[in-house]
């Protein structure tokens, strides 16, 4: 096979026309895509899902409670364990980062399902939750 050949462009089969586009059922410039009657379209305005100020606090004090408490339950473990040596401080350690990712999950999961209750209404529903809809 000589590279003259392999160059050339390859031609549609006999019979068949080319189209100019390689994809099946792309639009042509002759044939501009239609776009739907719609106007005016507006969405409602969105909810604001975020948790207060104060639930936010109290999971944060929890964190640091439930951290404070598992270097407590861990010191307790470690010392008891082995006493007269570090372990009781790498137990503290150990305790207080495994109280604190736990109620650190517990707070985040408790914080999103307060969000998801608070904003679990159909969007299309009577009741709005901006304060425009209450001035009328």
């Amino acid at each position: 096979m000589d590279d003259t050949t392999a160059a050339q462009p390859s031609e549609p089969p006999d019979g068949a026309e080319s189209r100019g586009s390689d994809v099946v059922g792309a639009p042509s410039a002759a044939s501009p895509v239609p776009t739907p009657g719609f106007t005016n379209l507006s969405a409602p305005d969105p909810v604001v899902a975020s948790p207060s100020e104060s639930a936010r606090a109290l999971a944060f004090a929890a964190i640091l409670i439930g951290g404070l408490l598992g270097g407590l339950v861990g010191f307790g473990i470690g010392d008891v364990l082995y006493p007269d040596s570090t372990w009781s401080a790498v137990g503290a350690l150990a305790g207080a980062l495994t109280g604190a990712v736990g109620l650190g999950v517990l707070a985040n999961l408790t914080l999103r399902a307060m969000n998801e209750w608070k904003t679990a209404t159909h969007p299309e529903s009577d009741e709005q939750h901006d304060s425009t809809s209450s001035a009328s």
